[in-house]
């Protein structure tokens, strides 16, 4: 009888000790849930593969002009505002099968696929290494297509993703859902940064052909599995949407956005998506230029910063699944900034490499929470016939919030670095480090606009009731 017990516990030791096991639900299983998260590591992938692989090969081995670079990896923004229309058509598609969120992870799988799969030709042709002379206008074209079609690709794939999750999980399970398809999304990134880096490490335009191509068949192959047996068929629901007529995403959105709370929300979450992401262009460079912290360590921000974000998420599951309400979890993540920010800017009369890296975690740690707060948020704005839109608009602001502010941080640290340098802004502020100072005082103020935007949607008590559980990658925060 007691081996029998012993035998039982061990059996149930693995799954209980899992992060993210709590996450699973009866009508959707833990090996479900991770074989659906599949798709957020390719979206991972193309990220960290533009943004950050792609963005030094075209600089430094291809001899692309920098400015072209940077308009080539802000192409994807172009389409970021159509997830709110890609949400409602998800949300209102008419399959003969059913089916509403399948389609449209596909097709964006299969423009992921196209983008990156032409991606190496058309760079290797804009820097004039093609076998064949082509007029330099060939090159920046086929390389701005491949670049705008793997970003509405991923845009795509990621709003109707993110809706099936919705769809799937039960109430109880979803903020645990959402941690968990923002720590793929990171590990996505951080994973393939790291493989692509060793991969490219001698560069050749073969490896260059090898390593982004092989990309577009882990995309396709991912997304398969992630996809398979995901979304049941449903006649019931093609027979009941013949009966009703189409909906029209013109009055659809315009019911959504006239209400005062979502329009709100939007901007809440514009502004503290700047806020957080402001500072990505500018805080190696900060490091290395103010500090002096050599090549390794300000490499390091990378794993700090990745370290952060993967804590905030799993408190915000667990707080969450405790019935927060998702907007106050929102709120926090963004007063954290504000001690984070702090930290990078006196880190440097202080000279206090520490306090620098301290500052990384933290703001980290804080825009983990801003965002899975804000993402559960977005879940519960509309009715559930109509996740997707909602989804779509959050991942549509965003996505474009993220992007300008990026530019923005680089254009104003270059600004106002060179009006210092020049004796412009008067004799005590001619230094290297007002620049960057400049740009973190401005994130500081967003995040004190962000709080005053989001205070007034913040309910007091909890959403919803829901009894403790554990969560795994809470529990074991190192």
């Amino acid at each position: 009888m007691k081996s029998s017990r012993f035998g039982g516990l061990v059996k149930r030791l693995p799954v209980r000790y899992l992060p993210f096991a709590d996450a699973a639900s009866v009508g959707l299983p833990l090996a479900r849930l991770l074989r659906l998260s599949l798709f957020q590591v390719t979206v991972g992938m193309a990220t960290a593969l533009m943004v950050g692989t792609l963005n030094r090969v075209m600089i430094v081995e291809l001899g692309v002009p920098a400015w072209m670079v940077a308009l080539m990896v802000a192409l994807p923004l172009l389409v970021a505002p159509m997830r709110a229309f890609t949400g409602f058509k998800s949300d209102t598609h008419r399959s003969a099968f059913g089916w509403r969120r399948v389609p449209f992870i596909w097709t964006g799988s299969m423009l992921q696929f196209f983008g990156l799969a032409i991606m190496p030709f058309a760079l290797l042709v804009l820097s004039g290494l093609g076998t064949v002379p082509t007029p330099p206008i060939v090159g920046q074209l086929a390389a701005s297509l491949a670049f705008l079609v793997v970003g509405l690709g991923l845009q795509t794939a990621q709003t109707a993703g993110l809706a099936l999750a919705t769809d799937l999980a039960t109430d109880e399970t979803r903020p645990r859902v959402v941690a968990l398809m923002y720590v793929m999304l990171l590990l996505g990134m951080v994973g393939s940064g790291l493989l692509f880096g060793v991969l490219l490490a001698d560069f050749t335009p073969k490896a260059l052909i090898q390593v982004v191509q092989g990309a577009a068949i882990f995309t396709l192959a991912l997304n398969a599995i992630a996809l398979w047996k995901q979304e049941a068929r449903d006649p019931v629901r093609v027979a009941a949407l013949k009966a009703q007529p189409q909906p029209v995403f013109r009055d659809t959105w315009r019911r959504f956005i006239s209400n005062g709370r979502a329009r709100r929300f939007l901007w809440s979450t514009a502004l503290g998506t700047a806020a957080f992401n402001m500072q990505d262009i500018v805080l190696e460079p900060y490091g290395g230029e103010i500090l002096h912290l050599s090549v390794s360590d300000t490499s390091l921000l990378t794993a700090l910063l990745a370290s952060g974000s993967l804590i905030g998420f799993g408190l915000a599951a667990r707080v969450l699944a405790r019935g927060a309400d998702p907007l106050r979890v929102a709120a926090y993540g963004a007063l954290a900034g504000l001690p984070a920010f702090s930290a990078v800017v006196f880190s440097a009369p202080l000279e206090a490499g520490w306090l620098f890296r301290l500052g990384a975690f933290l703001i980290g740690f804080g825009g983990g929470l801003f965002s899975v707060g804000t993402l559960t948020a977005a879940m519960h704005m509309e009715e559930r016939s109509f996740v997707g839109l909602a989804l779509g608009a959050w991942g549509a602001v965003q996505a474009s919030a993220a992007g300008l502010s990026i530019a923005g941080g680089g254009m104003i640290r270059d600004l106002m670095g060179s009006l210092a340098q020049s004796g412009a802004l008067g004799e005590a502020l001619a230094q290297p480090v007002t620049g960057y100072n400049v740009v973190y005082h401005i994130e500081m103020v967003l995040l004190f606009v962000t709080l005053i935007a989001i205070g007034p949607l913040v309910r007091r008590g909890s959403v919803v009731p829901h009894p403790e559980r554990s969560f795994g990658l809470a529990e074991l925060p190192g």
